[in-house]
């Protein structure tokens, strides 16, 4: 299914430098882009990554109707406390939490009932732990994170830098600690959370090129049956 071409904006204002640099990577990645949606399976993970971007901020509306959801399977995790040295509050603590992941992008097709699951490539998630979120990361005061791609170093590689609680960092904890191997947690981004950083989007901001996020999902997933068929598979040992 070909997605609508974009609708140019005819903005008279001056354009910002922020701007001017997203529509020079917007017009970098074009090729990749504007290809069809039946095109995916055939791309690189770095292309599709590519196409995500560009319609997430040239196709907004055309690719929210896909539903698109962007699921980070967490493969390793390091937290980090440091002691806030020069911090108004006594005993602050900078608690960091840095999860390496595998990112999937996942898009409703008309006619099919099923999600159609796509690969866009490894990348990072840098979670800062706070009541609010600090002064030098880049969001706004209702925006959680945002999501970059360094398209140029590491085409298919993408980063998510933001903040949580405390609470949701220890409801979660015991999750992305589970020995367990048939067990996994996710970070989802759902499509009504992504917006491009871009004038008329003043709620969200990030380096050019960025998607601003406004909320942040963790899914603890497991897998009991799994389980059990594979301890049905082991050799019964008798006394």
């Amino acid at each position: 299914m070909p997605l609508s071409k974009p609708q140019k904006n005819h903005e008279t204002s001056e354009l910002t430098l922020h701007e001017r640099q997203r529509r020079e990577l917007m017009q970098a990645i074009a090729h990749c882009g504007s290809r069809p949606v039946a095109e995916l399976t055939e791309m690189s993970e770095a292309e599709r990554c590519k196409w995500l971007f560009w319609n997430l901020h040239e196709n907004l509306e055309n690719i929210r109707a896909m539903e698109p959801t962007l699921q980070a399977r967490v493969t390793s995790l390091q937290f980090t406390v440091l002691d806030s040295s020069g911090v108004p509050v006594e005993g602050a603590l900078d608690k960091r939490l840095d999860l390496s992941c595998q990112w999937l992008l996942g898009l409703t097709y008309p006619g099919y009932r099923d999600e159609i699951t796509h690969t866009v490539g490894d990348g990072w998630i840098n979670l800062v732990i706070s009541d609010q979120a600090p002064a030098y990361l880049m969001v706004h005061e209702r925006q959680r994170a945002y999501l970059d791609a360094d398209h140029s170093t590491y085409p298919n590689q993408l980063f998510l830098e933001g903040w949580i609680t405390d609470r949701i960092w220890q409801e979660m904890r015991p999750h992305l600690w589970n020995a367990n191997p048939t067990c996994r947690t996710d970070v989802v981004l759902l499509d009504n959370v992504l917006f491009p950083v871009r004038q008329g989007f003043d709620f969200v901001q990030g380096p050019a090129g960025s998607v601003g996020v406004m909320n942040i999902e963790f899914r603890a997933f497991s897998h009991p049956t799994e389980r059990r068929s594979f301890r049905r598979g082991e050799p019964r040992h008798r006394t």
